[in-house]
């Protein structure tokens, strides 16, 4: 260490008294997929509000940048620090809490630290659901997911994190603690305070605590795994189903022949519901209100799909074993995807009616200029695609890293052509605000600054996430 960090690790515990700072462990510094390799000045573990005011108040005095940390799980670097003064993490796991459920008013109260799956059980045991789901529920955290703005797999029915969230609780950047855990569906006093905290990522306060909306648990829930013959198939049905059965659709996934060979190659244990790997499949939720009659809904959408030369096969649960099945093969996924390794992870977005041409084309520019696999699937019910690409079989992703940068900005200058989003569902971070800056609007993009300037005048909130020094 600098002599000048010392004197500030120095004067930062000599203004926390009983807030320890401890050396940092490797986990708290490591990115989940292995690009990044982070730094910290210490680790500070609150347990309440009140502390994690009191270390941001010593850390603005010492001018020191924090860095909040919650499950870990983000993508996109916003939880790693790599350059500039090393920060102090603000880890909130000690502060998972429930602090209260309203059946009435189909409310829960959350501390930062809550664990995402211990928020759906505590709505689930007062009968209700908080419908948030995604691959890192068992350790992602409903600050990070808020911060981030997660999506997941039911946003089509439910909306994203931010569609959950009816109020906060908050650490600012001069340590003053924003009392904003409201209880109401209906609240025009001024600017959103809320939603500006909601996806911003650490840069503008810490969430403490949240008020998050609880939905009706369904009756029932009716699965199925369809085989498609295109993306474009895939719309065509997606719109048949919800004219069909309306909002009962929760989940709509495309699903690439791709990320199939790739469970079956790495994951054999996952079982696969067709011998013969197709090109494309989609796997259909719905969640049903009682009397509703799930089966017969799908069969219907089956047999149009047929029809209509969208459907050529599938597989229709008849138990929830067998639904639970269907599932685990989209949730593996991703895991079969990091036993591939990846040479480069594109979470996007685009409007529905462009996701079919943009995958053609994409595939097409990318495959004609290096040998890579692609593997292609998401919510297609909300245009969210992971758009990844992979090292030819029996080749290493380290052999593309010379081409790594320029795959990444073929991709996104075509999302961009086709009106959509390089970060649909898992934030800026540090990976991706060059891209932020490239393809954003100028106008939003000095809004945000001065919003920055405004809130944390000396950086020290998360620096270097979202937007560049």
């Amino acid at each position: 260490m600098t002599t000048d960090t010392v004197d500030k690790l120095t004067s930062l515990r000599a203004a926390l008294g009983d807030i320890e700072i401890t050396d940092t462990p490797p986990a708290y510094l490591e990115d989940p997929r292995g690009r990044f390799q982070g730094q910290a000045l210490g680790l500070v573990r609150p347990r309440s509000t009140e502390d994690v005011a009191q270390v941001v108040r010593a850390a603005a005095a010492n001018r020191v940048p924090v860095v909040p940390y919650g499950g870990g799980t983000g993508l996109v670097g916003g939880q790693v620090s790599w350059d500039g003064p090393p920060p102090l993490i603000i880890s909130l796991e000690r502060m998972s809490g429930i602090r209260s459920v309203l059946t009435d008013e189909a409310l829960l109260i959350a501390e930062a630290g809550a664990v995402l799956k211990s928020v759906q059980e505590a709505a689930a045991a007062a009968g209700l659901l908080f419908p948030l789901s995604l691959a890192s529920e068992g350790s992602a955290r409903i600050g990070g997911l808020l911060a981030t703005n997660a999506g997941g797999v039911n946003v089509l029915r439910y909306g994203n994190a931010r569609d959950m969230c009816l109020g906060l609780e908050a650490v600012m950047p001069d340590g003053s603690i924003w009392n904003g855990l409201k209880r109401l569906r209906k609240d025009n006093t001024g600017y959103d305070l809320r939603n500006l905290l909601i996806g911003s990522e650490g840069t503008l306060g810490i969430i403490t605590a949240a008020t998050l909306r609880l939905f009706p648990q369904p009756a029932s829930h009716a699965t199925a795994m369809l085989i498609v013959d295109s993306p474009k198939a895939a719309l065509s049905l997606l719109s048949a189903a919800r004219a069909h059965v309306g909002e009962q659709v929760s989940a709509f996934e495309l699903i690439a022949g791709q990320g199939l060979e790739f469970l079956r190659e790495t994951l054999p244990d996952v079982r696969l519901p067709f011998d013969a790997i197709p090109p494309w499949c989609v796997l259909i939720d719905l969640g049903l209100a009682a009397r509703q009659d799930g089966q017969a809904a799908l069969e219907t959408l089956f047999t149009m799909g047929q029809e209509n030369g969208w459907v050529t096969g599938g597989v229709i649960a008849v138990s929830e074993a067998q639904r639970q099945s269907l599932w685990s093969v989209r949730e593996h996924i991703p895991q079969g995807n990091c036993r591939i390794g990846a040479i480069a992870s594109h979470d996007v977005s685009l409007p529905l009616s462009a996701v079919p041409d943009f995958i053609e084309d994409a595939r097409a520019e990318l495959t004609g200029t290096s040998d890579l696999r692609i593997n292609c699937f998401g919510h297609l019910g909300d245009g969210n695609l992971h758009f990844n690409l992979f090292p030819a079989k029996g080749r290493d992703r380290k052999d593309y890293d010379h081409q790594r940068h320029v795959l990444i900005r073929t991709v996104h200058d075509l999302v961009h052509a086709y009106g959509g989003s390089i970060s649909a569902e898992h934030g800026i971070g540090r990976l991706k605000t060059s891209d932020l800056e490239r393809y954003s609007d100028p106008t939003k993009l000095a809004a945000m600054r001065a919003i920055k300037h405004a809130l944390d005048p000396h950086s020290i909130m998360n620096p270097g996430a979202v937007i560049r020094h």
